[in-house]
């Protein structure tokens, strides 16, 4: 091998090396809300994730998640998808296909379990809060929560 062939598989390699580090460590803007939040109530637990450009939020934890036996996931009895009744609460998404845009994040919906209805929302960062508006038509009519980070658990 000669050296001029050795020299370029060591460049090669380390642009390589450095583009991966570059695109691994690289943290997007959208990316702020991903991790896991408590709601106002303080009943509720959601982790926020992303699967391609969008954002989802599953149940991690709830006050009524369990029957009375504390081990059986309580059902989805009020979805009005009659289909999805028997499905469990837990790791339920409850906030789906948001899309990131400047500061907000649009585009989404989000499911209540308590009372089986989706509505259209979007969520904006405010200081160390994640304010979540669901409404239907128009945000003007919609409500707003506020979610607080939960922070990330030491193993």
């Amino acid at each position: 091998m000669s050296v001029n062939t050795r020299m370029y598989k060591i460049i090669f390699t380390i642009l390589f090396l450095s583009a991966y580090q570059f695109a691994s460590g690289q943290n997007l803007p959208g990316d702020k809300i991903v991790g896991e939040w408590m709601n106002e109530e303080k009943d509720s637990k959601i982790e926020i994730y992303k699967v391609g450009s969008e954002y989802f939020g599953k149940l991690l934890w709830t006050d009524e998640l369990f029957e009375a036996d504390g081990v059986t996931s309580k059902k989805d009895v009020r979805n009005s998808d009659e289909k999805l009744r028997t499905r469990n609460l837990l790791q339920v998404d409850i906030l789906q296909g948001f899309v990131f845009d400047e500061d907000t994040w649009d585009d989404g919906k989000m499911y209540d379990p308590k009372s089986g209805k989706t509505y259209n929302c979007i969520m904006k960062l405010r200081e160390k809060l994640l304010e979540i508006r669901s409404y239907i038509g128009i945000p003007l009519f919609g409500r707003s929560t506020y979610w607080q980070r939960q922070p990330k658990e030491q193993l």
